[in-house]
């Protein structure tokens, strides 16, 4: 597990911090650890035993930050040492001794960082659309015969399997899934396309609730809630921080549905988060900008040479403009003029709607790398903002 843990905050990715940020509206104070269960767990934050608020929103910044910056499981312990004291938190399990202390530390370390890389690893197999999920046991020192019985498991994605055994299975459960489009996919991924489900497998054990080889209170896909969450938030994404936000979007532009969309655009698709200052200055409600179907239409007619994956140099040109110009009072127009080996530099236009309601990228455009034709450009660019 330690290992896997240690993979885990090497890479933090985005889908991972908008499953714990998810949790951040609902913290929940609890006494025991199975006041609350199953699915509920993917849209709240609790710290079993921890009652007050301020206690728990500052265990939940602490385990913020552990997650979205990377950090390791002796950082998270002196942030939670410092917590404790300076709250007065007292009577928590494992408080007296450093055995219990660094027990319910990594309980709780590892736990949140597993779920939510659970959850946000199914939004991506889910946005990738693969054919095959395949079961992978984690490499644990002692690991559950059981577990280690599910390695290779190769199911489709919708398989009544994976409601019941989509990793993690319990308490420092380090099994994880990825995603094939075929059965040699799978092969080559380590999965076993002929292997049959054990028997029993559906089957209930009385003790735990669940079945064989699950931990109680793990018998549901822990995140699965939260991955369906995480991709509903293309409509949402005003509400995130602006960091997650834009980390979002640009794994979203990296990904192949995005090359998928641009070639049969339907519906919109996010591109860039303004600056709030720009969104006022054009009267949006919003920051997010969306590029329609109509102008990815539009952008293949008339900019073919722009590859899907050269969409994600959009956010830098909003970010790091060399220069921003107003056109009318919902138009702006962003320059970037940093020359390199296909351009010599970017152009996006964005525009509000009437309303405010709406912000949209209506051209996305290269540069040229020649000077002369390159200035020509910009002296037009500057002549429509007056």
């Amino acid at each position: 597990m330690a290992d896997t843990v240690a993979g885990i905050l090497g890479r933090p990715f985005p889908e991972q911090v908008a499953a714990f940020r998810l949790r951040l509206g609902n913290l929940v104070p609890t006494r025991r650890w199975d006041d609350i269960s199953g699915a509920a767990h993917d849209r709240a934050f609790m710290v079993a035993g921890a009652t007050k608020a301020d206690l728990l929103a500052d265990l939940a910044g602490a385990v913020d930050k552990a997650i979205s910056e990377g950090r390791g499981l002796e950082e998270f312990r002196r942030d939670f040492r410092e917590i404790v004291t300076r709250r007065g938190w007292h009577g928590w399990t494992g408080e007296g001794t450093r055995r219990g202390e660094a027990w319910r530390t990594r309980v709780i370390y590892r736990t949140n960082m597993a779920t939510t890389y659970a959850a946000g690893r199914a939004a991506q197999l889910v946005e990738g659309g693969f054919d095959f999920w395949v079961y992978r046991h984690g490499g644990s020192r002692e690991p559950r015969p059981e577990h280690l019985s599910w390695n290779g498991i190769t199911l489709p994605p919708d398989h009544p399997w994976w409601q019941t055994h989509y990793p993690p299975n319990g308490w420092g459960c380090s099994c994880f899934v990825l995603g094939a489009r075929s059965e040699a996919g799978a092969r080559r991924l380590g999965g076993d396309p002929g292997k049959p489900l054990p028997p029993g497998w559906d089957d209930t054990n009385p003790r735990t609730g669940a079945p064989p080889g699950i931990d109680r209170g793990w018998n549901h896909a822990p995140g699965r809630g939260a991955s369906d969450a995480i991709l509903s938030l293309r409509d949402r994404l005003d509400e995130l921080p602006e960091r997650p936000a834009i980390d979002l979007i640009q794994s979203w532009i990296a990904s192949d549905a995005f090359g998928r969309w641009l070639a049969d655009p339907r519906g919109n698709w996010p591109l860039v988060r303004l600056p709030e200052a720009d969104a006022r200055r054009i009267g949006a409600k919003k920051t997010v900008a969306d590029m329609s179907a109509a102008t990815a239409a539009k952008q293949l007619r008339e900019h073919p040479e722009i590859t899907a994956g050269e969409y994600l140099r959009a956010q830098s040109v909003v970010d790091a403009p060399t220069r921003v110009i107003p056109e009318g009072p919902r138009n702006l127009i962003y320059v970037q003029e940093i020359a390199d080996a296909v351009a010599g530099g970017h152009v996006l236009i964005v525009k509000a709607t009437r309303t405010g309601s709406g912000v949209f990228v209506t051209s996305f455009r290269r540069l040229s790398r020649r000077d002369a034709a390159r200035d020509a450009e910009l002296r037009r660019l500057l002549n429509k903002g007056g």
